[in-house]
C-alpha cells in the first residue's frame, strides 16, 4: 500500500519539488502549509528530496523579497499584505483573489521544517540570501506580534486569535534559533499566549483538529496536555470515515452534518505515534486505509450523508501524513525534538 500511496503523492510533485494540494482543478495550486508539511515525509531521507522542496519554497520568498523587507518593519493591516499562504502552479504568482491571506502558521510551518532539516546536517542554506529570508521571516512575525495577532488559521476562515497558528510560531522561531537570532522573549510571549488559550482553538471553537499540530509536527506540549488534547478531538471529532475539523463546519457539510476529514485519522495516528502508544498508532492506519477511496488513494474528505468521497482526491497532504504513518507503524520512528518536550508553561 505504501508504494501505491507514494505513486499517487508523485504525481502532485511539480519539477522543482512543489507540491500542488490536489489533481483537483479547484486545488491546483502550491500552499505554502501543505507544501511544508508534506515535505516532512522526505526528512528523513538522504535523497536530497526535502532539500529540493524547501529551496523551491525559498525561490518563493525570494520572489516577495521586498514584501518582506517591508513588513518586517511595518505590521501587515489588511490581509494582502501578509504573507500570502498559497500560489499559482506555474508562475508561483500570488493569488489576487480574496482567500483569507493571513495564516500565520504557514510561516511557522516553514521555519520548524527548515530548522529540523538544519538540525540533521541538511544543506538547507544554498546562500547567505537564503539565510536573509529566514532573518526577515523571524522579523516579519515579530513585528506582527503573532502571540496576539488574529489571523485566518489552518483553515483558513474567520480571523480570531488561533492556539494552532500562535504554536506554529513558536515551534518555527524555537527550531531555527540555534541558525539565526531569535530573542528568547519573543519565544515566551508566543508560549504565555498559547497558555492563555489553551484547551481552546480561539474564542469560537473549543475543540479543533488543527489543534493535533501542537502534538505532531510541533511536539510543543508534554505527553499530559497532549493526551488529553487529543482524547477531547477523539471525544468530540472523531467519526465512521474521518475526524470533523470542528463542530459546526460548512465546508461540504450536508444536512446540517460536518463533513469527515480523512487525514485526520491518519494525524491521530501520528500523534498517538509521538506519545509512543503503537498500537493505537496502528489502528489508525488501519482506519485510514480503510477509506482509501482505491488503494493508495486517501480523500481529502467524505460527504456526511452521501458518504462519498469529494473532488479533492487524492489530497496531497493527506498521502503525506498516511505515508509517515505507514513508516512509523512499519518501525520507523518519527524524530522527537527533546528540546522542545517540557517547554510548556506550567511544566
Amino acid at each position: 500500500m505504501r508504494e501505491l500511496a507514494h505513486r499517487q503523492l508523485e504525481r502532485m510533485r511539480l519539477p522543482n519539488g512543489l507540491y500542488i494540494a490536489s489533481l483537483s482543478p479547484f486545488y491546483r495550486y502550491v500552499w505554502i502549509r501543505d507544501t511544508c508539511y508534506i515535505a516532512l515525509a522526505f526528512l528523513n531521507r538522504e535523497d536530497g528530496r526535502f532539500e529540493q522542496t524547501y529551496h523551491a519554497v525559498f525561490d518563493i520568498f525570494h520572489k516577495y523579497r521586498w514584501k518582506l523587507e517591508y513588513h518586517s518593519k511595518h505590521r501587515p493591516k489588511a490581509e494582502f499584505e501578509y504573507v500570502h499562504p498559497r500560489y499559482s502552479a506555474t508562475e508561483f504568482e500570488e493569488l489576487t483573489q480574496p482567500w483569507g491571506n493571513a495564516q500565520n502558521d504557514a510561516v511557522g510551518a516553514f521555519l520548524y521544517g527548515l530548522g529540523e532539516g538544519l538540525r540533521r546536517g541538511k544543506k538547507m542554506f544554498r546562500n547567505e540570501a537564503d539565510r536573509e529570508i529566514v532573518e526577515l521571516l523571524v522579523k516579519y512575525l515579530v513585528v506582527l506580534e503573532y502571540w496576539q495577532d488574529i489571523d485566518n488559521g489552518m483553515w483558513e476562515e474567520t480571523r480570531e486569535l488561533h492556539a494552532s497558528s500562535i504554536g506554529a510560531c513558536v515551534a518555527g522561531l524555537l527550531s531555527v534559533r540555534p541558525y539565526v537570532s531569535v530573542e528568547w522573549e519573543w519565544i515566551r510571549k508566543g508560549l504565555t499566549a498559547l497558555a492563555e488559550i489553551l484547551p481552546r482553538e480561539s474564542a469560537s471553537k473549543a475543540c479543533d483538529l488543527a489543534l493535533l499540530s501542537l502534538i505532531y509536527p510541533y511536539q510543543l506540549l508534554p505527553p499530559l496536555i497532549a493526551r488529553e488534547l487529543m482524547g477531547q478531538v477523539e471525544h468530540n471529532l472523531l467519526r465512521e470515515r474521518g475526524v470533523i475539523r470542528y463542530a459546526g463546519d460548512r465546508y461540504y457539510g450536508e444536512d446540517g452534518r460536518e463533513a469527515e476529514w480523512c487525514f485526520g485519522l491518519a494525524w491521530l495516528g501520528l500523534c498517538h505515534g509521538i506519545l509512543g502508544d503503537l498500537e493505537e498508532a496502528r489502528g489508525y492506519l488501519r482506519r485510514t486505509e480503510q477509506v482509501m477511496s482505491t488503494p493508495g488513494v486517501v480523500p481529502e474528505l467524505y460527504l456526511p450523508v452521501s458518504q462519498t468521497p469529494n473532488e479533492n482526491t487524492p489530497l496531497a497532504w493527506a498521502q503525506a501524513m498516511y505515508l509517515q504513518l505507514d513508516e512509523l507503524v512499519a518501525g520507523e520512528p518519527l524524530s522527537r525534538n527533546q528540546e522542545f518536550s517540557g517547554m510548556f508553561p506550567g511544566t
